[in-house]
């Protein structure tokens, strides 16, 4: 039999994994909070129904929402997830949460005799869309066995970082430490070579092929050069998740001093109404102090 699952999230990331399952012919029924999606969705070969009437029927539940009371909303709120699925079930969490958070639902699932994998996400939105990301992934035996499908349809790599939830999501804010910092780091550098009379796209190009590049300055800059910031990840991701660093670094006595000058640039392009744009866009916060124009934004 196909497998039968459900996706709650249908944003940028979600979209793609559902994309993904269907196309490894799985069952994929998908849910948002956003009705053009999921109609978009169904339209593509999502399957219908509301989740009362596929829960008993499903095998995996993938989550991929924003933050923690997201996934502890969908999986334990009012009619939520966990209560409907039945026993060796799993639930496959996405999203960037703390650690202990993790290790909180997998308690909570396993009451109810459901498997929960720690399994956080990387790779951007057009990996997620052909099956090729990245996921750092920790659970169970079972749970990864559970699992095993969807991880098939939608990760290039999966690294197996442990038996108990907690591990990856540990090693995914280490991830979004070095992301966060790096789209920052980039919009600095950007702007910093428009001060000295360098092009965006002379940077990009000379950079590229020098010691100072990085996956996301070769990804990133070329939003800030064509100035399309149409989101593929958002502004708004990165307080919370530069937060949940910080948050494990504090209860860890552990000094973020760099993160922390990172999280503060991405609160200010918040402050400036900029949270719902692409990430690159906070190299906006950076032309805005130095009265600088950068490409897009010539009147």
């Amino acid at each position: 039999m196909s497998m039968n699952i459900a996706v709650f999230g249908l944003g940028s990331m979600g979209y793609g994994m559902a994309q993904s399952c269907l196309q490894a012919g799985m069952n994929v029924h998908g849910f948002d909070l956003v009705p053009d999606r999921v109609a978009r969705f169904v339209e593509e070969g999502g399957t219908t129904g509301t989740f009362a009437e596929v829960a008993s029927s499903l095998d995996a539940v993938v989550v991929v929402v924003l933050n923690a009371a997201q996934v502890e909303h969908v999986l334990f709120g009012d009619d939520g997830a966990v209560a409907h699925l039945h026993q060796g079930a799993v639930v496959k969490a996405c999203a960037t949460v703390p650690p202990e958070f993790a290790k909180e639902m997998e308690r909570r699932c396993a009451e109810r005799g459901i498997h929960y994998l720690d399994a956080p996400i990387s790779g951007g939105s057009v990996k997620a869309a052909i099956g090729q990301l990245g996921i750092m992934a920790s659970g169970s035996a079972s749970a990864f066995a559970a699992a095993e499908p969807i991880l098939e349809a939608t990760a290039e790599t999966v690294f197996r970082l442990g038996d108990t939830a907690g591990a990856g999501s540990a090693m995914k804010a280490v991830n979004q430490l070095l992301a966060g910092v790096h789209i920052a780091t980039m919009a600095e550098a950007v702007t910093f070579g428009m001060t000295q009379g360098i092009d965006p796209n002379t940077v990009l190009e000379v950079i590229s092929k020098c010691a100072g590049t990085s996956w996301m300055l070769e990804n990133r800059a070329p939003h800030v050069i064509s100035g399309d910031y149409t989101p593929h990840s958002q502004v708004n991701i990165w307080p919370k998740d530069l937060g949940i660093v910080l948050e494990a670094a504090q209860a860890a006595g552990f000094d973020a001093p760099i993160t922390e000058t990172a999280l503060a640039r991405y609160r200010e392009a918040v402050e400036m109404g900029l949270g719902g744009e692409d990430d690159a866009a906070v190299a906006k916060v950076y032309a805005a102090q130095a009265d600088l124009t950068l490409p897009g934004t010539e009147s």
